[in-house]
């Protein structure tokens, strides 16, 4: 691929990103950024499903949104937050190393033009074929006769959901850019406006549609246009706002489909793994699709606050340490990102699984939500938080091979991952719910195992190419992990002996019992951590 030649203007990586600590201090405060502004998005996105809980609880209605919500959703992961973005962001990363900021505004301006007319078409056929993408989705609906109403009322608010594909794809592109020039906090409040403009859809706008949860629908297609547009001031605050130029040929544009190629059919595996959960699920009892969906959720607030923000920050970084030739700051941050994401998700695994219950009855047991719809969530929450460590490994690992250009083999991996998995979730579901009533929660188990191997590979890979390995102190770092764990477990467990009755208490009950039980484990997580050695410095250690 021929180069811009370098300029003037070109940002290269700050002399003290050399240095460990200095780096390693770079990333912990964009990690903290990150992590804060999701925190403040995760946190609207928990009011936001107590209010769908509410308004709509866990029935044939709900199902459908759910199933409308995530079918754009599936299609987006194609286009913004997979195969696309572990493409452009190293290819970005390169032209701005190699041409400076022309370079980057010429990429970006062919990408832009390439990527929003492919999503248009995509757009356009899924609102012409409603019905069969969300019968793919749904067979089960489809099938019995007796489900086709809640069928019909998916397709309905499919045709409404569907353009949010375009426009959110388009908000992650935008996000790419300004994550790329280290603006990492715009793109991390992003997803605030779209909880917030589904909770006014619910609270306000609902009472104008009939049947109400259309309002549903329409939010999240206003939702993303919200989300685009407020991205677009930065941009051109910038010098980065994308003048579409539809050039397939431009050597960039190349580059980066080829790269996407075999992500591409991972992440489409991956997609039609998520598409066997929804199907399977469409025949398993009323209120399974709404189950899973609650559950998953709450596992992906930790995930989505320190897991996705600190694979955030890294790819960019780890991106240009490799375009800088410095293998070992590539490993440093490796290993800095892995420690990181350790030290949270061992304890939020351990919460999820002790809090299941107490935690989703707090948050969603009002109005249209029984406790028995409480009761089927924590099995799946359970099953889904055992595998919150291998998840938020694989956010980390995946960088590894990304920013070196490596497409194929987390592709690779992922597929022998998504195999092990589309079996295990048959196995669960068809076979074994006659004996063991599995249902639901085998779907989440099938997708925790998934987890598990797809991290191992990954992690077994980055080691046989001598890419990374693990820095001293691992083995004292994981026992203070496990005694920390060990406290904090008991503390709770404790806890629940004399508090049982979740579904009998007002909600402010709920509220203080659980904010009690939050920062008591939580003080005594740290605590632990500090009587057993732990430090701050051992993470600036690591950069």
């Amino acid at each position: 691929m021929s180069q811009p030649p370098a300029s003037p203007n070109q940002p290269h990586s700050n002399a003290g990103d050399r240095g460990t600590g200095s780096g390693a201090a770079r990333l912990l405060r964009g990690s903290s950024i990150v992590g804060g502004a999701t925190m403040l998005s995760r946190v609207m996105g928990l009011v936001r499903d107590m209010v769908l809980a509410r308004f709509a609880g866990a029935g044939d209605a709900a199902d459908a949104f759910f199933v409308a919500f995530k079918i754009p959703n599936f299609f987006r992961r194609l286009f913004a937050e997979g195969a696309f973005a572990q493409a452009f962001v190293p290819v970005l990363a390169e032209y701005r190393q190699s041409g400076g900021i022309a370079a980057a505004r010429e990429l970006n301006d062919r990408v832009a033009g390439a990527l929003g007319g492919t999503l248009l078409l995509v757009t356009l056929f899924g609102v012409l074929c409603a019905p069969l993408v969300a019968g793919i989705f749904a067979f089960g609906w489809w099938w019995d006769g007796g489900e086709r109403e809640k069928f019909d009322l998916a397709v309905d608010m499919l045709r409404i959901t569907f353009p949010y594909l375009m426009l959110i794809s388009l908000t992650g592109f935008a996000g790419a850019i300004l994550n790329s020039f280290d603006r990492f906090a715009v793109p991390a409040l992003t997803p605030v406006l779209l909880n917030l403009v589904l909770i006014a859809a619910a609270t306000v706008a609902a009472g104008w549609f009939e049947p109400q949860i259309m309002a549903l629908a329409w939010g999240v297609s206003a939702a993303g246009t919200v989300q685009l547009l407020f991205q677009i001031p930065f941009l051109a605050r910038l010098g980065l706002l994308p003048r579409p130029r539809w050039d397939w040929q431009y050597p960039g544009v190349r580059k980066i489909l080829r790269l996407m190629a075999p992500a591409i059919f991972g992440v489409s595996v991956t997609q039609i793994s998520l598409v066997l959960d929804t199907l399977l699920a469409s025949f398993l009892p009323s209120g399974s699709v709404s189950w899973l969906y609650f559950s998953d959720r709450l596992t992906e607030l930790p995930l989505g606050v320190f897991g996705v923000a600190v694979a955030t920050v890294i790819l960019p970084s780890l991106s240009r340490q490799h375009a800088d030739g410095d293998p070992e700051r590539f490993r440093h941050t490796l290993d800095w990102a892995l420690r990181s994401v350790t030290l949270i998700s061992l304890p939020a695994s351990v919460a999820l699984v002790v809090l299941a219950e107490p935690l989703l009855t707090t948050l969603f047991q009002y109005g249209a939500m029984a406790p028995r719809d409480m009761a089927m969530s924590a099995w799946s929450l359970r099953a889904y938080s055992l595998g919150l460590l291998a998840f938020m490994l694989i956010k980390v690992l995946a960088p590894g091979y990304f920013a070196r250009q490596d497409t194929y083999t987390p592709v690779r991996f992922g597929l022998i991952a998504i195999a092990a998995k589309m079996l295990l979730s048959l196995a669960f579901v068809i076979p074994l719910n006659h004996y063991f009533r599995l249902g639901h929660m085998g779907l989440a188990l099938a997708t925790a195992c998934q987890a598990v191997i797809n991290a191992w590979l990954l992690y077994q890979g980055l080691r046989r190419d001598h890419i990374y390995r693990p820095e001293a102190g691992w083995g004292v770092y994981l026992l203070r992990l496990l005694a920390a764990n060990l406290a904090m477990m008991g503390v709770l467990l404790l806890a629940l002996h004399y508090w049982r009755d979740w579904s009998d208490w007002s909600w402010l009950d709920r509220a203080w019992r659980m904010g009690m039980l939050v920062a008591g484990g939580g003080a005594t997580y740290l605590l632990t951590l500090f009587v057993v050695g732990l430090r701050l410095r051992h993470f600036r250690a690591a950069g």
